[in-house]
Order: C-alpha cells, then sequence, then structure tokens
C-alpha cells in the first residue's frame, strides 16, 4: 500500500492528484506543517512535520513523505516520477528517451519556475492568506515570462509536453504553474499555456483532489 504523508494544503496535493489518475489505491496520512501551530511540541498537537514520528521519515523535516513496501521517498516531484514509472502506465515513460524528457521537464520546472511562482503566491495583492510585497511579485513576474515562453512553444506541437499525450510531465508542471495564477497577464501572453492549464485542472482527478483540499482546514 502507497502512503502519503502531508496535508493537501501543500505540496503532496501533487501525488495525491496523480494517484487520482492513476487510480492506484494509496493511505494519505494528514501531517501538518509546524509553523502553522502555535506550539508544534505541545502535547496534544496533531502530528506534524517537527513530530519524532515524522522526522523519522523526513530529517528535513518537509511534506510530503510517500512510503511504499519498505521504500521512503520525499520530494514531491522525485515521488510522482517514481510512481508514475511504477504504476502508472502510459502516465509514466513508455521508454527511456520518455523517461529522460519527463526527468528534464520536471527539473526544469523546479530550477527556472517554482521559485518564482510561488513569488506570485504569496505576494501579488488579491491573495487573501499570503503576505503582500507587490514589489517581490512584480520582480517574479517579469522573470517567469521567458520560462512561459518556453512552455508555450512547447505546447504548439500537440497540446502536452511529452509523447504527444497527458504524462507525469503535466502534472508536475501544472502544480509548479498553478503557483502562478494570481498574474493572469502571464497566461493571456503565453495562451497555449492557459489553455493546458484549464484542460488538466478540469480532469476528473484533479477536481477530487482539490475538493479533498478545500476540505481541509485553511
Amino acid at each position: 500500500m502507497i502512503t502519503i504523508h502531508g496535508v493537501l494544503r501543500s505540496r503532496a496535493s501533487r501525488n495525491i492528484w496523480l494517484l487520482e489518475e492513476m487510480g492506484t489505491p494509496y493511505r494519505h496520512v494528514p501531517v501538518i506543517q509546524a509553523y502553522r501551530l502555535p506550539d508544534p511540541a505541545a502535547p496534544d498537537a496533531p502530528l506534524n512535520t517537527r513530530s519524532p514520528a515524522f522526522l523519522a521519515l523526513n530529517p528535513n523535516g518537509r511534506i510530503p513523505a510517500m512510503e511504499e513496501d519498505g521504500l521512503v521517498l520525499n520530494e514531491s516531484l522525485a515521488i510522482n516520477l517514481y510512481l508514475a514509472k511504477r504504476h502508472g502506465g502510459d502516465l509514466g515513460p513508455r521508454d527511456a528517451a520518455e523517461d529522460g524528457e519527463m526527468t528534464a521537464w520536471t527539473l526544469w520546472a523546479v530550477t527556472e519556475a517554482e521559485p518564482h511562482a510561488i513569488q506570485v503566491l504569496y505576494n501579488r495583492v488579491g491573495n487573501p492568506t499570503a503576505p503582500k510585497d507587490p514589489a517581490r511579485a512584480d520582480a517574479a513576474v517579469a522573470a517567469l515570462r521567458a520560462p512561459f515562453a518556453v512552455l508555450d512553444a512547447a505546447l504548439a506541437k500537440d497540446g502536452f509536453v511529452v509523447g504527444g499525450r497527458f504524462t507525469v510531465a503535466d502534472v508536475n508542471l501544472a502544480e509548479v504553474f498553478r503557483y502562478a495564477q494570481p498574474a493572469p497577464e502571464l497566461f493571456e501572453a503565453a495562451p497555449r499555456v492557459k489553455d493546458w492549464l484549464a484542460r488538466v485542472q478540469a480532469r476528473p482527478a484533479f477536481r477530487r483532489m482539490w475538493a479533498l483540499r478545500d476540505a481541509e482546514p485553511a
């Protein structure tokens, strides 16, 4: 049985979305971020990222963590690549070339887009729960224009990034680019990215994941 440790209001959403796409049975253990608690070490504190039981799985104190058959993996996007290759069928790579492409796109998203996209999410005015630093958000938007153009060009051929079909690479990219949605001007300038993100977020598995996320405490 696959076990995902984390809450969906975190990067664990990526793993739950993929598992819902695959239809693979899994167990979900809620682990909340320690910074969301007044005293994560309190005797009555819920399981959190500073709890000894969780630190035994991930000494970094970050969610998510995954367990399967004695294997423990951390890092949400690496977990997805593993799950897709082991259980995902056509959501995973059909050959070594596709495996390389999916890995490359995932690493590209982490290095070129996510550091800036998360700043848009945190700092763009209009996000009711985030700190507001418009200057930092504007700088992030400017930095994202190039990655958006790269992805827009890649989607021109057939609307997906690898193999002409929806794959784990789309899940990984979409969950990174989702953070930039408070900046609609980026999507207006990259219409293929806008269409692609709307299509993948309309998938039933994404909607199921999002409903689970919405049911969690904010």
